[in-house]
């Protein structure tokens, strides 16, 4: 163990020294000469505003005309800002919590709920979901692309129910790649730090003929373990390997397809401790753990005359290995069919249907089990949605609906109305109310958790025999409901100023809580004990509140600041026919305040630098103080086509506690002081 410590500090040292290096040379070769220097506000305030998003209404249109609170994440923001992640990019949006648990694990989610296994944020990667069937939430460690061929990522706010379907209750997220044609030559990105030692990405892309381009990429990395809040080794170290392809054909004419896959491996380490019936009733070890699988998407528009048509297949499998715990496999098939019809210059209707069937099976231990063990779901939707404009399209009115039925609750009917008013060119105002459900997961109809095993004779247990604290899911669970008020206001101040507010207030019905049932004497494990049973129920409600604010402010042509404040507001009661023991507000897991600002700035002519400050607020539930972060990134492009840069994390605190893990019990590990270098080759 000694050998590993000093191996580990005489690396993390000559990283060290080579960041320091390459420091230095990019502060000598910074007043070098150069030529098509690259200017932080390539895009003007009237660009952000006018930029074009699809994640709202499943059609093309501006920012500005968007009757909902959507924020984009461009390729030059996860660029400048050096994240290495999707959830590290996604710091950058207002009202959204993301939070590290350990070096594999996040927490994320929007307007509070948050947790590991949040599950009321929808997410997707070129328009297929990737939320799981088995607790209606997102694996975040198996969720990557190659950050380089990421177009954009837009985020929504609030319900998106209508058009996206169940479990998109208080956000979306789409993460659009950029299409084959966008990346017609080669790409080399490798680097390494203090905390990702290493990571490579490799992509190639090309055209076989005038309509149709294509591109391959790979990438690795491996993450290095870190410490628990009492400093001891968390084994918590990370590594994944993933490769795919896109290919996309548009003709001259009407039609267009794409055909895209990915397949991925992912190994990853953790602390885990798990309740015995035997002395000392727990254990804990390190654990390891695998997530591997793949996707294949194709995608077919046709236009004609003043209407479109989209088809959209594909297939997901997903596999995860807990090995002490438990083993999944997911098979999902989804087809989509969306029509869109320009009724008049003022009128626009989309419809569409689609189909989902999710085949899940598992194998289970002492702790977790999931009866049955295998399962297949077939779910069948269609939505309708009116866009109408009003007074020389100052007035925007949009009605729709989405009707689902699932194989747990039956028909699930989500409506929305939404009016968008600009009141200048250069100024609007928009309000909306929506309907949105969470249906039931999995785990919330068949699982068993063992959460605890309390001694015999002590506190809590005055029996002779040891007692397991179980939960268990109900075949009585229903659907999540939230009915949601929202309102916003865009303002572009000056040609170099504009801003965004979006406040909200939700009200939640049928929320899960754990009724504790009736305890009964179990045989089977030996030895004999006692069961406590806590039995999933939905028996909690109450209302949520807060406030979005986002600035963009370019100072001088070369040097751009923007910043966000969010104020979340939770007051959730349990029902009077409610015995959950838990605390009646689970909002201390969601920050109640929380801030960032952004500085981007050329210092010369091909030197870049961005400075991100951020706050979080405590969270009391979790026993989490709040905490400053300041990142910083230097980036140096060279005549050559090769992009230098360096980046560095967390530089006020040594390390911070960010969330600890629920239903789980894995040791959570603090969030430490990094520094990291990269060097990119664009050939073309």
């Amino acid at each position: 163990m000694l050998t590993n410590n000093h191996t580990k500090t005489g690396s993390a040292r000559q990283v060290r020294r080579a960041v320091a290096l390459a420091m230095v040379a990019l502060l000598f070769v910074a007043s070098a000469p150069a030529q098509n220097a690259i200017d932080v506000t390539t895009m003007s305030v009237e660009d952000l505003m006018n930029m074009q998003v699809t994640s709202v209404s499943k059609r093309t249109q501006k920012v500005a005309d968007a009757a909902a609170a959507i924020f984009v994440i461009t390729q030059e923001d996860i660029r400048r800002s050096g994240a290495t992640s999707i959830p590290e990019a996604l710091r950058l949006v207002p009202g959204v919590q993301v939070a590290r648990i350990d070096e594999n694990k996040w927490a994320i989610s929007s307007r509070g709920f948050n947790g590991r296994f949040a599950n009321k944020l929808l997410v997707l990667i070129d328009g297929r979901s990737v939320y799981t069937p088995l607790f209606s939430g997102v694996y975040w460690d198996a969720q990557d692309v190659m950050l380089e061929d990421i177009d954009r990522i837009e985020v929504i706010r609030g319900p998106g129910a209508t058009l996206w379907g169940a479990n998109a209750v208080n956000g979306v997220i789409n993460i659009i790649t950029k299409s084959a044609k966008a990346t017609p030559s080669a790409l080399v990105a490798a680097g390494g730090g203090t905390e990702m030692q290493g990571f490579s990405s490799l992509r190639y892309g090309g055209r076989l003929n005038k309509a149709t381009a294509y591109r391959a990429y790979a990438k690795y990395f491996t993450v290095a373990a870190s410490n628990d809040p009492l400093g001891r080794p968390a084994d918590d170290n990370w590594n994944a390997l993933r490769g795919g392809f896109r290919g996309d054909w548009t003709p001259d004419g009407p039609d267009s397809l794409t055909f895209q896959g990915d397949l991925y491996r992912s190994r990853y380490g953790e602390t885990l401790t798990v309740p015995s019936l035997d002395a000392p009733y727990t254990s804990t070890f390190p654990n390891r753990g695998s997530i591997s699988g793949g996707n294949v998407l194709g995608r077919w528009t046709h236009t004609f005359g003043l209407s479109s048509t989209s088809l959209q297949m594909y297939f997901d499998n997903t596999n995860i290995s807990e090995n002490s715990l438990f083993t999944d496999h997911q098979n999902i098939f989804d087809i989509d069919f969306q029509h869109t019809i320009h009724v008049s210059e003022w009128q626009q209707f989309i419809w569409g249907i689609g189909y989902r069937s999710s085949a899940d099976r598992n194998n289970s231990s002492f702790v977790v089990s999931l009866l049955p063990d295998h399962n297949r779901l077939n779910q069948v939707s269609g939505f309708g949605q009116d866009e109408i404009s009003l007074f020389d399209k100052r007035l925007q009115l949009t009605i729709g609906s989405k009707l689902e039925h699932n194989d747990f609750t039956g028909f699930e009917v989500q409506p929305n109305a939404r009016i968008l008013w600009n009141i200048t060119p250069n100024q609007s105002v928009w309000t909306a109310v929506s309907r949105a459900v969470r249906t039931p997961a999995l785990t919330e109809r068949g699982l068993q958790l063992i959460s605890a095993v309390i001694p015999p004779g002590g506190p809590g247990n005055p029996t002779p025999l040891p007692a397991e604290a179980a939960v268990f899911g109900s075949n009585q669970f229903k659907s999540e409901d939230l009915l949601a008020y929202e309102a916003g206001y865009r303002v572009q101040v000056t040609s170099n100023l504009s801003a965004d507010i979006a406040t909200f207030y939700n009200y939640y019905t049928h929320l899960r809580t754990a009724e504790p049932g009736t305890p009964f004497l179990e045989m089977n494990p030996a030895p004999m004990h006692l069961v406590a049973p806590f039995v999933a129920g939905n028996k909690m409600h109450g209302g949520t509140y807060g406030a979005e604010l986002f600035a963009d402010w370019r100072l001088v042509p070369k040097w751009k600041l923007a910043g966000s404040y969010t104020y979340l507001e939770m007051n959730l009661r349990k029902d009077a026919t409610s015995l959950d023991p838990t605390a009646d507000n689970p909002g201390p897991s969601s920050p109640r305040h929380q801030f960032y600002v952004r500085s981007s700035l050329d210092v010369f002519r091909r030197l870049e630098h961005d400075l991100i400050v951020r706050y979080v607020e405590q969270l009391p539930g979790l026993n989490i103080p709040s905490y400053y972060s300041v990142d910083t990134h230097f980036s140096y492009k060279l005549p050559s086509r090769i992009e230098l840069s360096i980046g560095s994390q967390n530089l006020l605190n040594k390390q911070h506690l960010e969330f600890v893990p629920d239903f789980i019990n894995t040791s959570p590990t603090k969030v430490g002081r990094t520094v990291y270098g990269s060097i990119t080759w664009r050939p073309e």
